[in-house]
């Protein structure tokens, strides 16, 4: 492709199409839209307790995970504890179910766990569910 100079000279002139990039880049940003949050979720690195009798996760609950370190996250979104009875009821708020999914690292403190619950079920919580991982008990600890 060129085209020509008043003087008869021919110069060629470059030029890229940026449709076709454009699209790429929407769907690029699509997939990366759907894909986050299952990252994210996968992302914080916890050891559920074991239980024989561990059933599927509720697809419409909320999600609440305690690290062994204490710290406590509503989704991916890190709450401090005193903000987490305010965040739990404006998550459950939208939902019908009004179900809680714990998420307790093995590690974690024993009173940190109670007190998510306390407020999850203060926050509205009408269900309240501990994940596990399904397998044999370990009972010499």
């Amino acid at each position: 492709m060129g085209w020509k100079l008043t003087s008869g000279e021919e110069r060629i002139m470059a030029e890229i199409n940026v449709t076709p990039l454009t699209d790429v880049m929407l769907v690029l940003l699509v997939i990366f839209m759907v894909t986050t949050p299952l990252i994210m979720m996968e992302s914080l690195k916890i050891k559920l307790p074991r239980a024989e009798t561990a059933a599927g996760e509720p697809g419409r609950a909320v999600t609440v995970t305690v690290t062994g370190e204490g710290s406590v996250f509503v989704g991916d979104e890190a709450v401090p504890m005193d903000r987490l009875e305010e965040r739990l009821a404006e998550a459950l708020s939208g939902r019908s179910g009004r179900g809680v999914l714990l998420r307790a690292d093995r590690s974690s403190r024993h009173g940190v766990v109670v007190e998510v619950l306390d407020k999850a079920r203060k926050a509205g919580a009408s269900r309240l569910s501990i994940a596990t991982e399904p397998g044999e008990v370990d009972v010499s600890r």
